[in-house]
C-alpha cells in the first residue's frame, strides 16, 4: 500500500523534528563523501518559528523530509538549503515535491528576489532546472558574507578560498523572477526521456566537477609542501 506523504509549510509545532533533520542531514554528507554546512536542531527551528521551511511526514506523524529558507543580502537573495529526504522515503519523488514547495513558499513571500542555490547533487541540479534555475557562476550570487561564512565548517571550504570564491565543487544556480516579466529566457519543456537523459549528464558533470576540483587542490598542497 502506498504511504501518503504531506507535503507543507513548517510550523512552531514541528520542532519536535529538529534534531532528526539535522542528524540525517550530517549522515547524509558524510555518507556522500562532500561537504556540507552545519545546521543545529537552533537554527532548524527558528525557520520552523519564522514561517520559512517546508516539512514531509506521513500520516501517522513520522518525519520524511525538510528545507528552509534563508534570506541574503536585505532580500534581494534568498536561497532553498538543507534539502533532505528520510532515507526510507527516497526514490519516490519527495525531494522533487518539497523543491516545488519550498520554491512555492519563496516566491510568495520574497517575490523580488532572486532564488538561488549550491549543491552538489545531481537530482538536485535536475529538480533545480525543472523549477526554472539556470546555471550561474559564483559572481552572480550573493556577495553576503555571512552566507560564504555558512561554507567554513564544508571539508571543501580551502577549494573555495583558494579560488577567491569564485568556484568550488558544488555547481551554482539562479531562478531570477525578471525572466518571468520578460519571458526570456523561457523555461525548458521537458520529457520524461529528456529527463533522465539529463539526469545522467548531471551526474557525468558532478564527477567530472570534483575530480578536477580535487585535483587541483592536491597539486596546490603538494607545491605548498615541496613535493
Amino acid at each position: 500500500m502506498e504511504i501518503k506523504i504531506t507535503v507543507r509549510p513548517a510550523t512552531s509545532e514541528d520542532l519536535h523534528y529538529a534534531q532528526t533533520i539535522v542528524d540525517e542531514i550530517a549522515a547524509s554528507a558524510a555518507k556522500r563523501g562532500t561537504g556540507i554546512a552545519k545546521r543545529t536542531p537552533e537554527y532548524v527551528s527558528k525557520k520552523m518559528d519564522e514561517g520559512k521551511a517546508v516539512i514531509a511526514h506521513t500520516q501517522d506523524g513520522t518525519w520524511a523530509g525538510f528545507c528552509y529558507i534563508e534570506v541574503w543580502s536585505h532580500g534581494q537573495f534568498v536561497a532553498n538549503s538543507g534539502l533532505i529526504v528520510n532515507p526510507e522515503f527516497r526514490g519516490h519523488g519527495l525531494a522533487k515535491r518539497i523543491k516545488a514547495e519550498v520554491f512555492k513558499l519563496s516566491r510568495k513571500k520574497f517575490p523580488e528576489a532572486k532564488i538561488f542555490g549550491l549543491t552538489t547533487g545531481a537530482a538536485v541540479l535536475k529538480i533545480n532546472s525543472e523549477l526554472g534555475y539556470k546555471p550561474v557562476i559564483y559572481e552572480e550570487l550573493t556577495q553576503d558574507e555571512d552566507f560564504w561564512a555558512g561554507c567554513k565548517t564544508c571539508v571543501n571550504f580551502d577549494i573555495l578560498t583558494a579560488k577567491n570564491r569564485k568556484n568550488c565543487i558544488c555547481t551554482a544556480m539562479l531562478y531570477n523572477p525578471a525572466w518571468e516579466k520578460n519571458a526570456k529566457p523561457k523555461r525548458t519543456v521537458w520529457t520524461e526521456r529528456e529527463l533522465e537523459k539529463d539526469l545522467k549528464l548531471f551526474e557525468r558533470w558532478i564527477k567530472f566537477k570534483k575530480s578536477v576540483m580535487l585535483k587541483i587542490d592536491e597539486r596546490k598542497k603538494n607545491k605548498e609542501n615541496g613535493k
